[in-house]
């Protein structure tokens, strides 16, 4: 049986007003009031502040911030309803500022006859500034009440005019019991959903298109359609979920805020001495198509950043992954990754060198371009030579051991320490090596 087939059985059963019977169950299921809405209750639930808005009938203009498939259309659909405002859909793919313009004159003849409009704009992110701008007149005006929805950090994609204009309100991905709740009442409602088809759903198949829809609950509820769709003597079973789900992208936008997020995590993780970790973020990256090639190159920074001399090895470990990668490439270069993301997780640790370089850059920037010590100074001509340059430079191979203590700072910043190992792994050796030196150089 095909998902077309569903239809046949019973086309009428399933008619809503508004929606057609063979639109997605996903569209058919849509909570059409609060009270049918699943999910942010720190938003929608008793006394929060969206709730309070619909029941005094108190809008604002709102940018609903959230990831894909957690209710910001279907929360747009049930403000206007509720408030009995005229609602109008509309997408930033599809429109430009010829549209935007038509939209708003709808709007003020709507706004005669004394109804509000509820301007819905779907990706709000990808209009660019002057198409922004274009809103913000009629907004002052209150021609409209826009509610914009985005998966985008609005400070990064919303221009500040039209950001200062609206409240957002950030919605979380949706639990997997709160998913399951909704594949529940899918499958019971007879009227929009697929409680006509009788079907039997065994649990470990609900717990599985719950958990991996990945909070998003249109993924899990048109995902239980084509299951149904699929399934033999009207019986879902884990495996007929499994095949219906096949491969899901995950969550991942690689230029947008998840992208700094799992990367963030897989940085701190290396950081932190966590190899678990750093190999779950890494593999999340890869799963969802990230570059290897900038993975690599962040793990060298790593490498000198938070391992440095406590591990000088670290970063030689990162290059080689690197150039071998470029040799290897995917699939077999994952094993080259998984190696070395291993062992910069389980090195020694030291930012010693890190802090050292910014150290000295905040000195420099703070003191300028202080003098070169006569001694350390090159004299290539005669007249240098006359003037002192190179005078008293002492050679080290001239001395025992090759150290002749010699201050190379200049004068003002004599004695000024800038690199202070911490003594962890291999800077054990450089700070009993540096207390030698210091030593010797008390001597000399």
């Amino acid at each position: 049986m095909n998902t077309a087939d569903l239809w046949e059985q019973d086309s009428g059963a399933h008619t809503v007003p508004g929606v057609s019977p063979h639109a997605p169950l996903a569209e058919r299921m849509r909570p059409r009031s609060v009270a049918e809405f699943s999910g942010q209750e720190h938003l929608v639930g008793e006394g929060r502040i969206l709730r309070r808005m619909i029941e005094t009938d108190s809008l604002a203009s709102l940018i609903l911030w959230g990831p894909p498939g957690c209710g910001k259309t279907t929360l747009a659909h049930i403000i206007a309803a509720e408030t009995k405002s005229h609602f109008i859909f509309f997408s930033a793919i599809l429109s430009g500022v010829k549209e935007i313009r038509e939209v708003f004159r709808e709007a003020e003849r709507y706004a005669v006859r004394g109804i509000r409009t509820v301007l819905f704009i779907d990706e709000i992110h990808r209009f660019n500034k002057s198409q922004q701008d274009a809103f913000l007149p009629y907004i002052e005006k209150g021609v409209v009440t826009i509610i914009g929805a985005t998966t985008e950090n609005p400070s990064f994609e919303v221009i500040a005019p039209l950001l200062s204009r609206c409240r957002v309100l950030t919605l979380q991905q949706l639990e997997p019991e709160a998913i399951r709740t909704l594949l529940i009442q899918a499958l019971g409602d007879c009227e929009r959903g697929l409680g006509r088809l009788a079907l039997s759903v065994h649990d470990d198949a609900l717990d599985f298109l719950a958990s991996q829809a990945d909070g998003d609950a249109r993924t899990a509820l048109n995902t239980l359609e084509i299951a149904a769709g699929l399934a033999q003597d009207s019986n879902i079973t884990l495996e007929t979920a499994q095949e219906a789900l096949q491969k899901k992208a995950l969550l991942y936008d690689k230029g947008g805020e998840e992208h700094y997020n799992v990367i963030s995590a897989f940085i701190k993780s290396l950081r932190g001495s966590a190899p678990d970790a750093a190999l779950y973020w890494l593999a999340r990256m890869l799963e969802a198509g990230e570059d290897p090639i900038f993975i690599l190159r962040r793990m060298m920074i790593m490498a000198a950043e938070d391992i440095g001399n406590a591990d000088p090895r670290a970063l030689q470990v990162a290059v080689a992954a690197l150039q071998a990668f470029q040799v290897i490439g995917m699939p077999e270069g994952r094993i080259i990754l998984g190696q070395a993301v291993t062992y910069l997780a389980t090195a020694p640790k030291s930012n010693a060198a890190y802090a050292g370089i910014n150290s000295a850059l905040a000195e420099v920037r703070k003191s300028g371009a202080l003098p070169v010590p006569l001694h350390i100074r090159n004299a290539p001509t005669k007249l240098m030579k006359e003037q002192g340059y190179g005078k008293g430079y002492q050679y080290a191979h001239d001395y025992e051991d090759g150290y002749a203590g010699q201050e190379c700072l200049p004068d003002k910043l004599a004695g000024r320490t800038f690199y202070e190992p911490k003594g962890h792994g291999y800077e054990k050796s450089i700070v009993e090596r540096m207390e030698w030196l210091k030593s010797r150089k008390g001597r000399a």
